[in-house]
């Protein structure tokens, strides 16, 4: 027989809100908030999502008195499902980047699509989108809160929210882990002693001094590169366009927009991440959540 530590305040009061991980209640997720509750510093009527019936449970566990909602917070409403116009997507990414339980899949300059079943409402992908190709659609009538969501449904989303987390960690993680070793790696090169060679006339032209420059310069080199992947990027567009497989409104980009996009892009060559990689995981470890 084996024997279980009783749960904290905290994980009770985690186990009864509604995991949407929305941050309309004031913190980045659900469990933070729980905490906050448990440590007396958040009030236990900030969940919109979880609405009155929320309250109740809540004020239950805690053995305080039912109170209404702070709509202050947001109030209570059917539940929503994000949807993207797919002919205005440009494929930035930076709503994927939002999405707390990876609802959304697609991949960089490609279209993107919201998996309704794993889509939460939490609204978190609508801010971000720089050309306001989403719009939040309520599927369950005159149902609200609890009403409008199950325990099961909850269960999921917290499991998703937990694979995303860990997943972000994993890939910061490497990333660190990569700079690491291009700085020891530097590092190691400038200790090196360059070999001395007899000084002879050379046949060869000699290069421009920017080009020599550049060529010893790090940040010239990685311009360099950022410069190719983005012509081989808009290539691959050109080519895809002419398919007709690719967003059809990314000819016309306002400069704030693709100052959006290259800031994303930025992000992503950052942690080393491909294209592939780029692509969003729903379901990723237990899939028994992932749709058929």
């Amino acid at each position: 027989m084996t024997a279980t530590a009783p749960k904290t305040l905290a994980e009770r009061i985690e186990d009864l809100l509604p995991q949407t991980q929305c941050t309309k209640c004031g913190y980045p997720a659900c469990r933070p908030y729980a905490d906050a509750i448990a440590a007396g510093e958040a009030n236990y009527n900030q969940c919109p999502p979880g609405g009155a019936e929320g309250v109740a449970r809540l004020a239950a566990l805690l053995g305080k008195p039912d109170i209404p909602l702070d709509t202050t917070h947001g109030v209570e409403r059917a539940r929503p499902v994000a949807v993207i116009d797919e002919n205005v997507c440009i494929g930035c990414t930076l709503c994927m980047q939002a999405c707390p339980v990876d609802a959304i899949v697609g991949a960089a300059k490609q279209m993107h699509t919201v998996i309704a079943e794993l889509c939460t409402g939490c609204d978190l992908c609508v801010p971000p989108c720089p050309v306001d190709c989403i719009a939040m659609v309520p599927v369950t009538g005159t149902r609200t809160g609890w009403d409008a969501w199950s325990q099961d449904e909850a269960d999921a989303a917290r499991a998703r929210h937990d694979r995303r987390m860990a997943r972000l960690e994993r890939e910061r993680a490497a990333a660190e882990a990569r700079a690491s070793a291009r700085q020891a790696a530097r590092a190691a090169h400038a200790d090196q002693p360059v070999p001395q060679t007899p000084q002879t006339p050379s046949t060869q032209p000699v290069a421009p001094a920017a080009t020599q420059a550049s060529s010893d310069d790090p940040e010239a080199k990685k311009r360099a590169i950022i410069q190719a992947a983005l012509e081989r990027a808009r290539k691959k567009k050109e080519e895809m366009a002419k398919l007709g497989a690719g967003p059809k409104n990314t000819d016309h980009v306002s400069a704030a927009v693709q100052a959006q996009i290259d800031s994303a892009e930025q992000r992503r060559r950052r942690l080393g991440l491909t294209e592939d990689e780029n692509a969003s995981h729903p379901g990723e470890g237990d899939r028994s959540d992932k749709p058929a």
